[in-house]
């Protein structure tokens, strides 16, 4: 039973949601890290502009409470600084900490005793913010010392309301929720626009992959962008190309293989038929046998060459490799096709070394290969055409070559000749013999190459020679 497939839809509802997601932890990260520091870089900039300006009224302090004026003087005075240093400025008396003047007329002290016990026990400046009853101000606390004392006689305390820095950080927070929120709600429209318009072009891959995979090949996809689903879609094309190349070879070998063995099976029982009749004389029984067996062999060819290719994709062809004199191989093969060449009526001329010509392949499969290269050279040619065997040693490689005089392999043809069940003209064959031959050659650390123009054609094997022993099966 096959599980039906989750809608594509899923995919844009995902990206929405991750774009969601992203925006939201980014405002986040600023609402609860980036404000607060920002706060925070405030309230210490007031606090230094405070301790900056507080040292200017030191010594008029120090002279006025130093002198015998009066207190109501000396409340005036107080005043008369808070407002030059636009701040409340509160008097503490000596180790007792208790307010003796103050510039607020009405309300609470603002002012940190904390603060100001801390600039009396150090006789320095000390400056922070202080937090009481939910207002947040910016304190310095300035010690007044006499001369030849040791301790300080006052403790001046300088207060500024930070309530100005809390509501522009109030306001910055209200309106980083508004533009959040704005954000937000643009990223998952946005988000699930753009999300929807990728699922799309998923979908239709998916859609046309599943028509591939039925076997329905379609129009290519429109390439329109550069990106990772852009390159998919090409790649994609490039696929369905090659899967339509190999189902129009697979068809076409189909097609091929089967005439290739009606043909034969056809002939042999129709043979069989007329070798039942009694009155066929002698003769004609001897050439019925003969044409027999020839369609006997093409079966057997048909049959090994499968064979052969079902081992080498299922990697169980057995390699075994030695020293071997490609003359001396090329010899022996060509022997094997004298009757053949006789029927042709072709010359079959030997180009070989007077010194041996050793590779390090296995014998059968270089025979194998040998025999294809022969046969394809009879089967493509016109009767009367040369065949050259030659072998000869270059760059540490030992090469055989096979070639013909006849009328040569045209461009198109020449890139696919090694191509599974391609068939260059009418000649009567699978196209599994070229096919072959280079999957044995690769399988040797060898190679195999076509040179071809018009009246001559050859194919040369390349495989490692004797002096190079890095071969293995």
């Amino acid at each position: 039973m096959k599980l039906p497939l989750p809608p594509a839809r899923s995919l844009g509802n995902k990206l929405a949601l991750v774009f969601f997601a992203v925006i939201a932890v980014a405002f986040s990260v600023i609402f609860f890290f980036v404000v607060p520091q920002l706060q925070s870089n405030l309230e210490h900039q007031r606090v230094t502009e405070l301790r900056r300006v507080v040292p200017v009224f030191t010594a008029q302090f120090a002279s006025v409470l130093g002198s015998n004026k009066s207190g109501h003087q000396i409340d005036d005075f107080v005043r008369s600084v808070g407002d030059s240093a636009d701040a409340e400025v509160t008097v503490f008396a000596k180790s007792e900490l208790w307010v003796q003047y103050s510039s607020r007329v009405n309300g609470d002290i603002r002012a940190s005793r904390a603060l100001a016990a801390s600039a009396f026990r150090s006789g320095l400046i000390q400056a922070g913010v202080e937090s009481s009853a939910g207002h947040r101000t910016a304190q310095a606390a300035v010690p007044l010392k006499r001369a030849g004392e040791k301790h300080p006689f006052r403790i001046v305390v300088y207060s500024r309301d930070l309530g100005d820095v809390q509501d522009a950080v109030a306001l910055i927070r209200t309106r980083m929720l508004i533009a959040g929120g704005i954000a937000l709600l643009i990223a998952l429209v946005g988000g699930y626009m753009v999300a929807r318009a990728l699922a799309r072009r998923v979908r239709r891959l998916e859609t046309a992959a599943k028509q591939v995979a039925a076997g329905n090949f379609i129009e290519p996809l429109p390439e329109n962008s550069e990106d990772e689903l852009g390159q998919l879609t090409r790649t994609f094309n490039e696929m369905q190309v090659q899967l339509a190349r190999v189902d129009s070879a697979r068809r076409e070998f189909i097609a091929n293989a089967s005439h290739e063995l009606r043909t034969p099976i056809f002939s042999l029982g129709g043979f069989v038929e007329l070798l039942q009749d009694e009155d066929l004389d002698e003769e004609t029984r001897t050439e019925f046998l003969w044409l027999m067996r020839e369609q006997v062999e093409r079966l057997q060819k048909l049959a090994v060459s499968l064979l052969d290719l079902s081992r080498i994709d299922a990697g169980s062809l057995e390699l075994n490799p030695e020293d071997v004199d490609l003359s001396e191989l090329a010899r022996e093969v060509a022997g094997e096709f004298t009757p053949a060449v006789s029927r042709h009526h072709t010359r079959l001329q030997l180009s070989l070394p007077h010194d041996d010509v050793e590779a390090i392949c296995d014998r059968e499969r270089v025979a194998q290969i040998m025999r294809i290269l022969l046969d394809n050279a009879l089967r493509h040619t016109p009767e009367g055409t040369r065949v050259t065997v030659s072998a000869d040693r270059l760059n540490g490689t030992a090469e055989l070559t096979v070639a013909d005089s006849g009328p040569g392999v045209s461009g198109p043809a020449a890139d696919r000749v090694f191509e599974r069940f391609f068939t260059g003209d009418a000649a009567r064959g699978s196209g599994l013999g070229l096919a072959i031959a280079r999957e044995l050659a690769d399988r040797m650390n060898g190679k195999i190459a076509l040179r071809s123009e018009p009246g001559k054609t050859a194919f040369t094997l390349a495989l490692p020679a004797v002096k190079d022993r890095n071969w293995s099966a």
